[in-house]
């Protein structure tokens, strides 16, 4: 059963809050990730890893530069839960 977008929503803040040190409470869906998170292009792409170990797909390179704020994170890996 595929999980709800609250509880995917929940779980990859739950993920990146642990990893990358930061309150949940700052992972606004209108957020921009990298500025949010102060991530650099080697955080980034622990960020994408982080993201697909949690999620379980993968995230094309070319993609993960179209995804800017949590709120495209959440719809980009929600569309491609099975």
């Amino acid at each position: 059963m595929k999980m709800t977008k609250e509880e995917l929503i929940a779980k990859i803040n739950a993920a990146v809050a642990k990893e990358f040190e930061v309150e949940e409470s700052v992972l606004e869906p209108d957020a921009p990730i990298k500025e949010t998170l102060e991530l650099d292009s080697l955080s980034l792409v622990d960020f994408v890893a982080l993201i697909e170990s949690v999620c379980g797909i993968k995230i094309a390179g070319k993609e993960v530069l179209n995804i800017k704020t949590f709120e495209a994170l959440y719809d980009y890996v929600y569309e491609r839960l099975d």
